[in-house]
């Protein structure tokens, strides 16, 4: 990966954050309608921060894994980071980017064996989402395909509604089992007082988790994963959720459990994050 301290990025022009590139070159109209009505996708979400990405290669990796996983074939990474880079190249230095990849088969159909894929990036503005500390409501669900950020997930926006609505900010799953597994676009996390604890059950695994997962390890911060219930929350000395905007926004109650505040934790996560080298696309 390239780690030059001066790219095309760094000298291009600084323009409005909106883009939407379809394999390199600017999508058409005809190219983006079928796409508004098509729900067999996948993608990742990144923030990009002066023309540079922290966990670049886990966006890779998920894009890969995943195409292997709904298509049986993925693009090479090279190729996937030169449209990254053509989508960027006109954009202001700091914005917020989405690659979608999909198939020209579309969906509702088993005969994809030898459609093409294509990646769709788009561009907005950067973000860092909320400031916190957040409310979440507890919902029993368990996403389909767990392991892959797949589209047209109605599920979760429709529980971030439902949430809002009886006074929560946003939503905690909770599987069969009774165990807490993910938010509706948030990865959860908890502390102990020494240890970082990740909650285990079928959940999708995101960029920011494993890139602070591994910041963590190189930090020589303890971290444990293991089965977490509402009832083990009384015991527990802080909780978070993170995803691509933050490594960690503070979460002091999740259904009607109280979680003490942990700024020591929020520390270490934010912590961990800068550990993580930028490298542009």
């Amino acid at each position: 990966m390239s780690t030059h301290s001066t790219t095309a990025l760094d000298r291009r022009p600084r323009t409005t954050p909106y883009a939407v590139h379809r394999d390199g070159r600017t999508a058409t109209t005809e190219e983006l309608a079928p796409l508004a009505f098509a729900g067999y996708a996948h993608f990742t979400a990144m923030q990009v921060r002066d023309g540079r990405v922290r966990g670049l290669d886990l966006h890779l990796e998920r894009l890969r894994s995943a195409s292997l996983e709904l298509f049986g074939r993925a693009l090479p990474d090279d190729r996937v980071r030169s449209y990254l880079r053509t989508a960027l190249e006109t954009g202001p230095a700091d914005v917020s980017l989405t690659a979608v990849v999909y198939s020209s088969a579309g969906e509702f159909t088993a005969d994809a064996a030898d459609a093409e894929l294509s990646v769709l990036v788009r561009t907005g503005p950067a973000a860092s989402g909320p400031a916190g500390p957040l409310e979440l409501a507890t919902v029993e669900y368990e996403r389909p395909l767990p392991t892959v950020k797949h589209v047209g997930e109605v599920a979760k926006t429709y529980f971030l509604r439902q949430a809002q609505e009886q006074g929560f900010d946003d939503a905690a799953f909770v599987d069969r089992r009774g165990r807490l597994s993910e938010g509706t676009i948030w990865n959860l996390a908890f502390w102990d007082g020494e240890a970082v604890v990740w909650p285990r059950a079928e959940m999708l695994g995101g960029t920011m988790m494993a890139m602070v997962r591994r910041q963590l390890d190189r930090l020589g911060v303890p971290q444990h994963d293991r089965e977490v219930t509402l009832a083990d929350l009384p015991a527990l000395s802080g909780a978070v959720v993170l995803n691509s905007w933050t490594p960690g926004i503070p979460v002091h109650r999740i259904g009607a459990v109280p979680v003490p505040a942990a700024p020591s934790f929020l520390d270490v996560l934010h912590r961990a994050h800068e550990a993580e080298p930028p490298v542009a696309p």
